[in-house]
């Protein structure tokens, strides 16, 4: 700034003249100097991410707005992603931009207003996360209930294997666990658990469930869990899993992921294998039920069979038998009769046609002195007329007959 002041006239003097550039970096040295670094607080507009990696946007709040700057070194390592009206609280240094002829504020630190930034990236994770579906409810499967092979993605040197294999030993012996070392704090850490998780899938003998967790702490201590890595680890496991983060209030990405979740590692083990004593009540009440079935099943059959054996059939066989065969005795009997009977019946009624029919035989009147006369053509003769001198004619007698030759035909005189 001396060296742009230089030159500058006294009082009286004629003020000099000045280019744009040496007016501009007057400005911004006087800047720099009458304006320390400062925290500014403010609402986010107009954000601009290229693919330089710089970030630039506006602070503004109801009755101003500067523009501002975050370098790609700063950006990169910023624990949450910006958003337009966001409130946060900026700390940096005024500079002046000479091409433009306008200031900012070079950001240094930035972070949210009202909420931590591990909160505000914690919150941004999860709702995206939650658009692609992985926390849904649907994906969520029961584990087995009675596992052979557990695998346990975890610090093979901390308290929460030794809290869950002492639970898994009281409760149920007969089970194989598998502890599958990863880091569960610090950097690097969630890479391990998600290779972990994948490590046993590759297994020649797959595990029926997946455990993932560890002892409690602070949220900065739990966050490996809530990597998106991890998350998306578990949610894509083939093999059911438990998110046993040691921690009851806060809840980590991995418990949504997870198929169930158990507020610490011993729960866990309460949740992925059934209490023996528990299983022996159980049997020794199913126990207790199917002996009193039977006994009540058998009591019955029993009552049924003495009342079975009380029956006519069993008490006195044969006479059922003796009983059947006089029943057929008289069946017999009695179709035998109706059977005369209908013969019988159907004899007289056979002589009653015959001598109906004959009756009406030309045969018996014959019998009786009459004769039938007919023309060759087996006509009969009733008329005179229906015959002419010359013709033949044969007459029926009741034991023979007679051809002859007419004459002549006449009819009778009244």
């Amino acid at each position: 700034m001396d060296a742009e002041l230089e030159g500058w006239p006294e009082p009286g003097d004629k003020p000099p003249v000045l280019s744009v550039s040496q007016l501009t970096s007057l400005i911004q040295g006087t800047l720099e100097m009458a304006i320390p670094p400062v925290w500014v607080a403010g609402e986010i507009s107009n954000l601009s991410q290229p693919r330089s990696g710089h970030v630039y946007l506006t602070l503004k709040d109801d009755e101003a707005q500067i523009r501002a700057v975050i370098w790609r070194n700063t950006a990169a390592k910023l624990p949450f992603d910006l958003e337009d009206g966001q409130e946060v609280l900026c700390h940096g240094q005024l500079d002046v931009y000479p091409p433009r002829g306008s200031y900012q504020l070079v950001i240094r630190e930035i972070e949210p207003r009202g909420v931590g930034s591990l909160q505000l990236k914690l919150r941004q994770l999860q709702q995206k996360l939650s658009a692609e579906g992985l926390f849904d409810a649907d994906r969520k499967r029961p584990l087995p209930k009675f596992p052979r092979r557990i695998a346990f993605v975890t610090s093979p040197t901390g308290a929460a294997v030794r809290d869950f294999l002492e639970v898994m030993n009281r409760r149920w012996k007969n089970v194989e666990v598998l502890v599958i070392p990863a880091r569960v704090q610090g950097e690097g850490a969630a890479q391990e658990i998600a290779a972990g998780i994948h490590r046993a899938h590759l297994l020649t003998e797959r595990p029926d469930v997946i455990v993932v967790g560890r002892g409690g702490g602070s949220m900065e201590d739990l966050w490996c869990f809530n990597e998106e890595v991890v998350v998306r680890a578990i949610a894509t496991s083939e093999i059911p899993t438990i998110s046993a983060v040691g921690h009851e209030i806060d809840v980590t990405l991995a418990d949504f992921a997870a198929d169930v979740r158990a507020l610490t590692p011993s729960e866990a083990a309460e949740l992925v294998v059934p209490s023996m004593a528990e299983i022996e009540e159980r049997l020794g009440t199913f126990q207790q039920r199917l002996a009193t079935g039977l006994r009540t099943t058998y009591d019955r059959a029993a009552a049924k069979l003495e009342l079975l054996a009380r029956n006519r059939v069993f008490t006195h066989p044969f006479e059922m038998v003796h009983d059947h065969q006089r029943t057929l005795d008289d069946l017999d009997a009695a179709a035998t009769r109706a059977i005369r009977r209908r013969l019988q019946n159907a004899q007289e009624a056979l002589a009653r046609r015959s001598a109906q029919l004959e009756a009406m035989s030309p045969l018996a009147v014959l019998a009786r002195g009459y004769s039938v006369t007919r023309t060759t053509e087996k006509e009969v003769i009733r008329e005179h007329d229906q015959v002419q001198p010359g013709d033949e004619i044969e007459t029926i007698l009741p034991n023979g007959r007679i051809r002859s030759r007419v004459e002549s035909t006449e009819p009778n005189e009244s």
